[in-house]
């Protein structure tokens, strides 16, 4: 007797979105610009805007000092090894602490001795455990930017929960900073994350002028607000594209196991594309994303010192190397937004 056969699938797959039709529900667009980008018109005419990204998360990653049921098994040298249930991890912890206690200025020293200003990505936790690198974003002119109250995952916290850790981060970073943040990136966001965060900018009456959480173009983008459908003059929300290629989390991914030579070559490739592009006419970004405890390591500074020198030496005016503030604000003169289909 011949065995049964299973059924094919669907050819429209059966589950559903629970949160289509709601607040949260922000299209997709595969679509994007196309062929034929807008000119973003970078000011002095530059053929490329470079924006490094340091991701400040030292402290506020997970422990069971911070409550956590579990230590934090992720971008650590040896992030191949599970947490720790219950106990502290003094291995995982020291390598996060390299990062505040070095790394973080050996970065700064780089950028600031070629006064090129980067957008910090501060987890307010992290903050409040050192003054120190606040006064130093600060004093160096650089942008502090939001990651969220704590660095950990929130796809399954409560909406409700996780709306009390956006206020609260909003909270530490205007007592820290003396100002509110501008701008937004989880990195380990829930479906719910940018409609939250929206809200909870809206509720406090303070300007968001960008949100990072995409990776699907090389130039700031506008999208609706679905919260916004009805409303008569909406905003939408500007999303400033960020990048897990040119990341350093590399160093410790299974996809990348960059060795430093390679990810300097790998950046350099990445800006000769983009600068290549913007000398043909059609100038795009480039972000780097870097954290204190990698990049901030001797050997992986090095390449971006290379990098950073690397983009220096082309002509004046052609690399506008600036904070994500500062190219939002850009953007929002020459494209306003335009309300979409909602």
């Amino acid at each position: 007797m011949a065995a049964a056969q299973s059924q094919p699938p669907a050819l429209d797959a059966a589950s559903k979105d629970p949160h289509a039709e709601t607040k949260f529900d922000f299209p997709r667009d595969l679509k994007g610009y196309g062929r034929h980008p807008p000119n973003p018109q970078w000011p002095k005419g530059a053929k490329i805007a470079v924006s490094f990204v340091i991701n400040y998360e030292e402290g506020a990653e997970r422990t069971v000092l911070n409550g956590d049921d579990t230590s934090e098994p992720f971008l650590w040298e040896q992030s191949d090894r599970p947490g720790r249930p219950g106990e502290r991890a003094f291995n995982s912890e020291s390598d996060y602490e390299y990062g505040s206690r070095v790394g973080v200025w050996r970065i700064l020293d780089t950028f600031e001795a070629h006064r090129m200003p980067v957008t910090v990505y501060a987890v307010g936790q992290a903050l409040e455990m050192n003054p120190d690198v606040v006064t130093a974003f600060k004093e160096g002119g650089h942008e502090v930017a939001s990651h969220a109250y704590r660095w950990i995952d929130y796809h399954n916290m409560d909406e409700k929960l996780e709306k009390e850790y956006i206020l609260r981060q909003l909270k530490c970073l205007k007592e820290t900073t003396g100002e509110y943040p501008v701008g937004w990136y989880y990195g380990r966001l829930s479906p719910r994350s940018k409609a939250l965060v929206w809200e909870a900018y809206k509720e406090l009456g303070i300007p968001l002028l960008w949100e990072s959480d995409s990776y699907c173009d090389d130039l700031p983008y506008w999208v609706d607000v679905p919260a916004e459908k009805g409303v008569e003059n909406p905003e939408g929300m500007l999303m400033v594209p960020y990048s897990y290629d040119c990341n350093d989390l590399k160093y410790h991914s299974t996809t990348g196991a960059f060795s430093p030579h390679a990810f300097f070559e790998y950046l350099a490739a990445a800006f000769d594309t983009l600068y290549a592009e913007g000398i043909a006419g059609k100038p795009k970004m480039m972000t780097v994303g870097l954290h204190c405890r990698i990049t901030g390591k001797p050997a992986r500074a090095m390449a971006l010192k290379r990098f950073v020198e690397y983009i220096a030496s082309k002509p004046a005016g052609d690399v506008w190397v600036t904070t994500r503030k500062d190219i939002a604000a850009h953007w929002r003169e020459k494209y306003p937004y335009q309300k979409g289909h909602l």
